[in-house]
């Protein structure tokens, strides 16, 4: 959030800043794998590693790291700016084999954040080229 919140800044604070897109999708990424992972209920694997991380964040399914690899990297390849989107999705596929190597993670939770990253990414790149159905156009 502070790396977005400087991309923000370095646009002047406008509505135009990519930093409006990738907060949003950022957001709606917690919202929605913390959702998730509170009816689901799915226990992490069991390690040694990460034991504060455990307790504090008990829950796997889906992974909220991929999940929102994979939306800020959506929302960025949406905007056009092509290099930076396909770095940021070499960087999702690293962040969720960091997931399931670390031990915190199953293949199926990087997976299905994975997939929800991608949802809320094409669909705020939907509103961002012409907008949703019943939503207001995005603010540009």
């Amino acid at each position: 959030m502070p790396g977005l919140a400087l991309l923000w800044w370095a646009g002047h604070f406008t509505r135009q800043s990519i930093a409006v897109p990738l907060i949003i999708g950022y957001l709606l990424s917690v919202l929605l794998t913390t959702l998730l992972k509170y009816t689901v209920r799915r226990r992490r694997p069991e390690g040694e590693w990460g034991a504060l991380y455990r307790k504090t964040d008990p829950h796997s399914f889906p992974s909220g790291h991929a999940a929102r690899a994979v939306t800020l990297s959506m929302v960025v390849l949406a905007r056009d700016v092509v290099l930076a989107g396909v770095l940021l999705l070499a960087w999702s596929l690293a962040v969720g084999f960091a997931r399931i190597v670390l031990g915190v993670h199953f293949l199926v939770d990087v997976l299905a954040g994975y997939l929800l990253g991608l949802a809320i990414g094409l669909a705020i790149g939907l509103w961002m080229a012409r907008g949703l159905s019943g939503l207001p156009p995005f603010p540009w």
